[in-house]
């Protein structure tokens, strides 16, 4: 039986790397061993980024909503509180696409957020 060599895989993982590597700086983007790390530690940084980019939109969403809030006299908790009682499932991305596009309609929703708390 003929002898089976790894040449053909080995140059296959290392040309994967190299090419993943791309435009990274000096012997990162050149040298296999380096590209090598180089793409894992880059991997562990995409991986966490792709969770922070979700907490970051849902704080702006709040910031954003908050912001609305004041301008109708009232603050941002007692406003998500009032929702939750008047039955209002509008997710915070909703409610902040409300509050930059059409105020009036979120000074609306704001009413219905105090009125529920009123009763």
């Amino acid at each position: 039986m003929a002898r089976i060599k790894g040449a053909l895989m080995t140059h296959k993982r290392r040309k994967k790397v190299l090419k993943l590597a791309k435009g990274y700086y000096g012997s990162r983007s050149r040298l296999f061993r380096v590209a090598k790390e180089a793409v894992m530690k880059s991997g562990r940084y995409a991986f966490i980024g792709r969770r922070q980019k979700k907490r970051n939109f849902r704080r702006l969403w709040i910031t954003r909503i908050s912001a609305a809030c004041k301008i109708n006299g009232v603050n941002y908790s007692t406003f998500i509180n009032g929702l939750k009682k008047a039955g209002i499932d509008l997710n915070r991305k909703m409610l902040s696409e409300i509050a930059i596009a059409d105020p009036e309609g979120f000074a609306a929703v704001v009413g219905k957020s105090k009125a529920a708390l009123a009763k």
